[in-house]
């Protein structure tokens, strides 16, 4: 049987939504300049696992247990050592900004060989260093991989990765994590998602405050600069800094369209808007059977038993009415419209492709 599926759809679409704004917390949307954090790695090895560790062919593994024996004073006879209980890894974390030393903090692990799983493993001593080569602190503990992974005469049952994990509080800081928060007399709010609207908006905000009237301006679409008031104290741009972030701002948010052509996910953003446009949909699906019969020849003649084929086509058309959606304000109107021509997601994912090339689509459209 052969199966053949042209999709056609009908919808006469007017404008289905207005712009649309929400109101945050600058907290929310932005972030002080000097306290993004300090990102560290280290590499490090992992213990008592339970046969799932790195092969020989890892020889870097095979090195660094030679080299950590060696500082403990034992030096290994035999080279070819037997590594299934050990594996290397990579541990990396954020430092926030103004910890202090003594600090904990979580790390992330990694296998960086060929190990198949860390669970029940305890990550060894591991010193954590920055990208200016300082270092921060060292990392110790059992790791948690929140997955399993079992294997036995060829057949395997896991959950979630278990070649990456955590250390709980592994990490304690050996040094303070200082950071800058105002140069030149100037503290710098940087947006998450840069847009030259939202930023004219946080500095408008922000020059609503008390003590800070006039003080910010948007230096580009993702920099707010605001200027600290002369005499202030450390206490004082402490309270300054709390006040911005706690600032309401009505956000612009940019229409888009994000089509996962993968998964067949669509998410549609509050602010697209469709111009007049009508689209046909409807389904016709044609069958094609064969069928074969086999012809006996006439009692007592030479004829000779012949197979004949024969093919039964069945065309079937599914037919939608138009669906007349009016104007609207909002996207939820849009999917009930397409959604009462039962349009399965593959088939909306051409429907924003083609409204996009004919120029309707007012907005982004990104896919993935």
């Amino acid at each position: 049987m052969i199966t053949r599926r042209c999709i056609a759809v009908a919808i006469v679409a007017c404008v289905l939504c207005t712009n649309i704004t929400f109101a945050g917390r600058v907290k929310d949307i932005a972030t002080i300049e000097g306290v993004t954090g300090v990102q560290v790695v280290g590499y490090g090895l992992v213990t008592g696992l339970s046969n799932t560790g790195d092969s020989q062919r890892s020889g870097f593994t095979v090195q660094s247990i030679i080299n950590m024996l060696k500082r403990f004073g034992v030096t290994p006879q035999n080279i070819n050592l037997r590594t299934r209980n050990v594996a290397a890894v990579m541990v990396t974390a954020t430092i926030p900004v103004f910890m202090k030393k003594g600090a904990k903090l979580d790390v992330q692990i990694s296998s960086a060989g060929d190990a198949e799983s860390l669970q029940g493993g305890v990550l060894l001593m591991t010193p954590l260093s920055g990208t200016d080569g300082a270092f921060y602190g060292f990392a110790q503990g059992p790791i948690s991989v929140g997955g399993y992974d079992y294997r036995m005469l060829g057949s395997r049952t896991g959950r979630n990765s278990t070649t990456s994990g955590r250390v709980p509080s592994g990490c304690i800081l050996d040094k303070n994590v200082e950071g800058t928060i105002v140069n030149n007399s100037q503290i710098r709010v940087l947006l998450r998602d840069p847009d030259f609207t939202t930023a004219t908006r946080v500095a408008d905000a922000i020059n609503k405050l008390p003590n800070l009237t006039n003080a910010a301006q948007a230096v580009d679409g993702g920099t707010i600069a605001v200027t600290v008031p002369a005499g202030s104290t450390q206490q004082q741009i402490m309270s300054f800094i709390a006040q911005i972030e706690a600032a309401n701002v009505s956000v612009d948010v940019a229409g888009r369209v994000v089509i996962n052509e993968r998964t067949g996910t669509i998410v549609v953003g509050g602010n697209v808007q469709l111009s007049p446009s009508v689209v046909a949909h409807g389904g016709i699906e044609i069958q094609i059977q064969r069928t074969s019969a086999v012809q006996q020849p006439a009692p007592f003649t030479f004829g000779r038993t012949q197979r004949t084929d024969n093919a039964t086509l069945v065309a079937r058309e599914e037919k939608n009415p138009p669906v007349v959606v009016p104007a609207t304000t909002t996207v939820q109107d849009m999917a009930n419209a397409l959604t009462q021509l039962k349009v399965a997601p593959r088939d909306l994912i051409a429907i924003f492709q083609a409204l996009k090339e004919a120029g309707s689509l007012q907005g982004e459209l990104i896919i993935q």
